[in-house]
């Protein structure tokens, strides 16, 4: 199966943005994800507008941008216009949820739900007829370094049958450890979020991980 690396832009080394965007790029990877708390929705502040602009300056790849703030029907338009590809809200955030989800594909953009370890499927199920991508979290949004949580992969399973009606891609996000990543990819699952279980802060190279990673 031909998974999707997608490198959690959170865990980079911003004393040098543009090296470590580019040493991704050139590694193969295929999404660059980008965390966006507001201090409210989650306990914690990560990237903003200037930061999905400097990774759209140096890569043609994929970026999406993972909306953890609330109201985000009011700034969507903010990211779509910084340079992200595709981007994911939390049902929890939003009111209107499936209108928010039209008017990022009205933008051009690929348009996606990020399902806390504590929603449901049924919760969820409605939205899906507009989603391009749903990413799982494993962990509660928020930080990195978490442990994962087991029990989300019933609702995995569940997305992976739903997904053969709705056509749209599972992602997973939280302690994608490569024995994680093995795991899913044989659920079903296409593509994963790298941060320090996987990719960042290791002393192989960036290409070498991504290879080993691709080819499991």
């Amino acid at each position: 199966m031909d998974r999707l690396l997608c490198a959690s832009m959170m865990c980079a080394d911003y004393g040098q943005l543009r090296q470590e965007v580019q040493s991704l790029d050139e590694a193969g990877v295929d999404i660059f994800h980008c965390d966006i708390m507001d201090g409210t929705f989650v306990p914690n502040i990560t990237m903003g507008i200037m930061d999905i602009k400097t990774i759209r300056r140096y890569t043609d790849k994929v970026v999406d941008c993972h909306l953890m703030i609330e109201n985000p029907a009011g700034k969507v338009d903010w990211f779509i216009d910084a340079g992200a590809d595709l981007i994911y809200i939390h049902p929890e955030s939003e009111r209107y949820v499936v209108k928010t989800l039209a008017h990022i594909k009205e933008r051009g953009k690929k348009a996606g739900i990020a399902v806390n370890p504590d929603t449901s499927m049924e919760a969820v199920e409605e939205m899906l007829n507009l989603c391009d991508y749903v990413m799982v979290m494993t962990v509660n949004p928020g930080f990195s370094g978490q442990k994962f949580i087991d029990f989300t992969k019933k609702k995995i399973r569940k997305l992976v049958e739903a997904k053969k009606e709705y056509g749209f891609k599972i992602t997973v996000d939280g302690a994608c450890s490569p024995k994680v990543i093995r795991e899913l990819s044989s659920m079903g699952c296409d593509g994963f979020i790298l941060g320090t279980s996987a990719l960042f802060g290791k002393e192989r190279s960036y290409t070498e991980l991504c290879r080993e990673l691709r080819g499991m």
